[in-house]
């Protein structure tokens, strides 16, 4: 089997999972770990001893063995190294978000297209077994017309430094609304609120509020400074609603057929009297097979060289994150005002 020379750079929080990760996946070989700090680097590394460890980034870039690399550095310096490795003619792995601001996103989305190459992002949930199972249940139509998402991650979390909650937490529900929802069925403007109760300097906690095509709506709560740890998400449709517990392995997903429905059946008198009616049937929780879904990310991403296509988290989905994040940031600092969402990435 053909295999791809890979570096991951980076080997702080993130990058020895990828290292991990990358050993484990047929379609990749390990050559580089390159860090600033090349002693961290060693150690991350320990036993793996045919792959080698460096502090310079142009030394790993210049190898023509090295055909794609990982990267899990801070946001702020994504533009610089993935651009850098873009410009090498290397295929790109990204941590998320994409880039610090929408418009450094793009430039990187246009490097790679121009140049044929991959770049993907490190939209880790998306790969998850229950996000999988979600999609198909979603884009297969087995819950009709979506009518409301609603997201909840929360927790007593790092409080960052650089970035408010909503760029900490919220790319995960983001990034999973992006992968799962149909096509045509898309976010048009967004309104944020959010708190600062310990004087961080930045919200700690906040709610998005979504407006899609069609007239539904998606509401996502994110939150560093609750003592319990919550990840759900719902998805209401008109035949069937799905709760995701990500907390709960051995029930992950919950189908139920239950819900309201607007009554048709009426004559002109009785409908002013009951115009709805309240559904109630099975609850279904389908089985799911476990598996690391950053072993996942790391095949999607051999895959997709390998075969010439776009991987599912491709950098356009990464610019429609930061295309909602920033609408999101600007509504915040608006007062919760509704902005609309920009559409000319999503092409």
């Amino acid at each position: 089997m053909e295999r791809i020379g890979l570096a991951v750079i980076g080997a702080g929080y993130w990058g020895p999972n990828l290292v991990r990760n990358a050993q484990a996946t047929p379609g990749l070989r390990l050559e580089y770990l390159c860090d600033l700090d090349i002693s961290r680097a060693q150690r991350v590394l320990g036993g793996y001893s045919t792959v080698r460890a460096s502090a310079s980034l142009d030394e790993v870039l210049a190898d023509d063995s090295v055909g794609a690399v990982a990267i899990a550095t801070p946001a702020g310096t994504h533009l610089k190294v993935a651009l850098a490795a873009l410009e090498a003619g290397k295929h790109v792995l990204v941590e998320k978000p994409l880039a610090a601001n929408l418009a450094e996103g793009r430039q990187l989305v246009d490097a790679a297209e121009s140049r044929g190459l991959v770049l993907m992002l490190d939209h880790t949930y998306c790969y998850t077994p229950a996000v999988a199972h979600l999609r198909e249940l979603v884009r297969g139509g087995e819950l009709g017309d979506i009518q409301y998402l609603d997201s909840v991650r929360i927790n007593l979390g790092l409080v960052q430094p650089d970035v408010d909650v909503l760029w900490d937490l919220a790319p995960h529900d983001l990034s999973v609304f992006d992968a799962i929802l149909p096509d045509g069925l898309e976010p048009l403007e967004v309104a944020a609120h959010g708190s600062d109760p310990i004087g961080a300097g930045r919200a700690c906690v906040a709610h998005l509020t979504i407006r899609l095509t069609g007239g539904a709506m998606a509401h996502v709560h994110v939150n560093w400074l609750s003592p319990t740890k919550i990840r759900t998400m719902v998805i209401g449709g008109s035949s069937r609603t799905v709760v995701w517990d990500d907390l709960n392995p051995s029930q992950r997903l919950s189908i139920y057929d239950r819900g309201v429905d607007r009554r048709t059946d009426l004559g002109a008198g009785e409908r002013e009297q009951a115009i709805i009616s309240y559904r109630v049937g099975d609850m279904v929780a389908p089985a799911l097979t476990e598996r690391e879904a950053l072993r996942a990310v790391m095949a999607e991403f051999a895959d997709s060289i390998l075969g010439g296509r776009r991987p599912l988290t491709d950098g356009r989905s990464g610019l429609r994150v930061l295309a909602l994040l920033e609408a999101a940031s600007e509504s915040l600092a608006a007062g919760g005002t509704f902005v609309p969402i920009k559409t000319e990435v999503a092409a």
